[in-house]
């Protein structure tokens, strides 16, 4: 599950990067970043219930707090989730900030030019032409 998860993720991040859409690509490694932690701690908890379970002398007596055993990966289920609903808690603008493309942050090397043709005293039945073009300085 996980690693469709991260197959993902790192498809959608590779497409971000290359349309350079920083903000969004900033919002999905974090993304990468609480999941990555969620695993970390998913193998290290494995690794100290493997080995407690073959010491003589356990550490989480089950009779006791074996809520404890079960109880740890409901935590981290939780803390999942807490970290998904800061990050993508809802804001102002935020349904045209998913519509909308950012800017190229390479420079001051790009210039819109937006002319459109058409003159109210032109009474022809031509189509209006307009155009809109991007001139990229190099």
């Amino acid at each position: 599950f996980y690693l469709w998860i991260f197959d993902a993720l790192n498809q959608t991040m590779q497409y971000l990067e290359s349309m350079n859409q920083s903000r969004k690509l900033k919002r999905y490694l974090r993304l990468r970043l609480f999941l990555l932690l969620s695993v970390l701690f998913a193998v290290l908890w494995s690794v100290f219930g493997i080995v407690d379970s073959y010491n003589s002398q356990r550490m989480v007596n089950e009779e006791e707090n074996g809520w404890v055993l079960t109880a740890v990966w409901e935590v981290n289920y939780f803390v999942v989730l807490m970290g998904l609903s800061c990050l993508w808690a809802p804001e102002a603008g935020a349904k045209e900030y998913a519509y909308v493309m950012e800017l190229s942050t390479l420079g001051n090397d790009l210039e819109f030019d937006t002319n459109v043709v058409d003159s109210p005293d032109d009474d022809s039945d031509e189509e209006e032409e307009s155009s809109f073009s991007i001139i990229v300085h190099e």
